[in-house]
């Protein structure tokens, strides 16, 4: 069980490259992390989940800590590369109806 978070600020945008799995033994690094970011005023959170390969409620549950935290401070959030069983699992759970999640890969995150 393993998560690399590389995280690439450009201006006001924050461009979040995840790999691996997202589950109860990574999610309290990927949310200090996040929170790290939604602490700056008025944060562009883009969230590439392209080489997430597992993802539990834990996961889920760091997400909307991460909305909510960054709606706080008026920023944005979009998720990309989101892959057909994740989003699956964010349209089981109703996540897609508040959450911009988006399966292409945009906006140059690599």
């Amino acid at each position: 069980m393993n998560l690399k978070i590389d995280i690439q600020k450009d201006g006001q945008a924050y461009r979040v490259k995840l790999a691996g799995e997202i589950d109860a033994y990574t999610a309290p690094k990927l949310k200090e992390k996040f929170m790290e970011i939604t602490e700056h005023t008025e944060p562009e959170i883009i969230v590439d989940l392209t080489d997430v390969s597992y993802m539990d409620s834990t996961g889920l549950g760091v997400f909307i800590a991460l909305l909510k935290a960054n709606k706080k401070n008026n920023g944005s959030l979009k998720f990309v590369g989101v892959s057909e069983r994740i989003k699956r699992l964010f349209d089981i759970t109703g996540l897609t109806d508040i959450l911009n999640v988006n399966s292409q890969v945009e906006g140059g995150v690599k």
